[in-house]
């Protein structure tokens, strides 16, 4: 114990035994990023990557952030939200492709890639039907690094944007068919759901993985009668578990189909093929059993449809009629509520940008997330996708082999 009392008022002076502040140690950023946001140039494709809010957070942690001008319009952004956010708005495309990390929703087109100086990270949907293999050959001479935002999985190995989406999806399903049972759409004049007095509209849905089930959900909400068909036992018990009330569910035996077809006011497809083309389960001579303006919306019309009689529309002419059904066959329904699915698309994303930076880039992220490396399709320019080797005949690598030399 000091007593000197020189050298006491030496401590006090320095202010040695006054309290002091508490210091907290600063972990220390290892990398910004730069991040290019271009404008969706895809048919009637109206997310965005980014909503302003997620383009603040981003820029308040010290990332920067450039934006397409318009890029926001499909959702009702404008330039004036990104810009207060803290973005930079960018006229001239070529600025946007050359930075670090392009984000974008849907894959980039072959003029797209003639942007990219080379080297960076690209982040976007991978649609493995209309791939083309140009595209894939460019990428590769400018060694880019390409992750397929759909292949991505969390830290419980779900895929978050696929089953998002299949959320939106199936909900906006039921929305769309109440809207196509309407008098003034033509419709039979029908409400969907039921009230005291009248019977309930009928609804069958087939398939019931995340689409289904957000749109039997949608369903009963409203007070329809719903059927669920699916060819696995566990997703229909897992169906029943999650909905935590009974709902008639039954394997899909073309018998029992048919007759409930013939009831039902509305169809909702919702199988998703295990590889490649989605079955078609139901038969044209199902479509011609069923009731005069009923509604069927193929969801799984992006893989080929699970109606003998859909064939593709768009958002601007959305149904045709056969053997008088309405059929509602859009393959993009997020771009239908798009300001919805850009707020979800930013959800999942932000944590991931964020965790990005805080790795110092995407290089030391694929190499410690194993749920972003699922994603990975290219690793500066070698082809790491078993599937898009052999279907384009292109040489590919492991990619857990390519981090072992990280």
């Amino acid at each position: 114990m000091v007593t000197d009392p020189d050298i006491l008022k030496k401590i006090l002076a320095h202010g040695g035994l006054m309290p002091q502040e508490e210091m907290l140690e600063i972990a220390k950023r290892k990398g910004n990023l730069n991040i290019g946001i271009p404008r969706e140039t895809s048919f009637q494709e109206r997310r965005v990557a980014l909503v302003p809010e997620a383009v603040s957070l981003l820029v308040s942690n010290g990332h920067q952030v450039k934006i397409e001008t318009k890029s926001g319009e499909g959702a009702n952004f404008s330039d004036n939200e990104y810009s207060e956010a803290g973005a930079q708005i960018c006229y001239d495309p070529k600025e946007i492709f050359s930075c670090d990390i392009i984000f974008k929703v849907a894959p980039p087109s072959e003029e797209e890639v003639e942007l990219m100086p080379g080297g960076q990270t690209l982040i976007s949907a991978l649609q493995l039907s209309i791939q083309p293999k140009v595209i894939l050959q460019k990428l590769m001479e400018k060694k880019i690094t390409a992750i397929a935002w759909d292949y991505i999985k969390d830290e419980e190995g779900v895929f978050p944007v696929v089953r998002t989406m299949g959320e939106i999806a199936g909900t906006t399903s039921i929305l769309i068919a109440g809207e196509l049972l309407s008098s003034f759409s033509s419709g039979k004049g029908i409400m969907l759901g039921g009230i005291a007095g009248v019977t309930p509209t009928e609804v069958v849905v087939i398939g019931a993985g995340t689409v289904g089930e957000f749109a039997t959900r949608a369903a009963l909400g409203l007070g329809a009668s719903v059927k669920v068909f699916d060819n696995s036992l566990y997703k229909l018990r897992r169906l029943q578990n999650d909905l935590g009330q009974r709902v008639y569910t039954s394997i899909l035996n073309p018998k029992v189909l048919a007759k409930s077809l013939k009831r039902a006011d509305v169809v909702i497809g919702a199988l998703r093929g295990s590889s490649g083309r989605t079955p078609c389960v139901v038969t044209e001579e199902m479509i011609q059993s069923m009731k005069q303006g009923s509604v069927v919306v193929d969801v799984s019309i992006d893989q080929g449809g699970c109606f003998e009689t859909s064939r593709v529309t768009n958002h601007n002419e959305p149904v045709f009629t056969a053997h008088g059904v309405v059929h509602y066959c859009v393959p993009n329904i997020a771009s239908r509520v798009s300001r919805t699915a850009s707020f979800a698309l930013s959800n999942i994303f932000s944590p991931v940008l964020l965790e990005m930076g805080d790795h110092g880039g995407s290089k030391e992220l694929i190499k410690n997330n194993q749920g972003f490396r699922s994603g990975v399709y290219m690793y500066k320019g070698t082809l790491t996708s078993e599937v898009l080797g052999k279907v384009f005949n292109l040489s590919f690598k492991d990619i857990e082999l390519l981090i072992l030399g990280m």
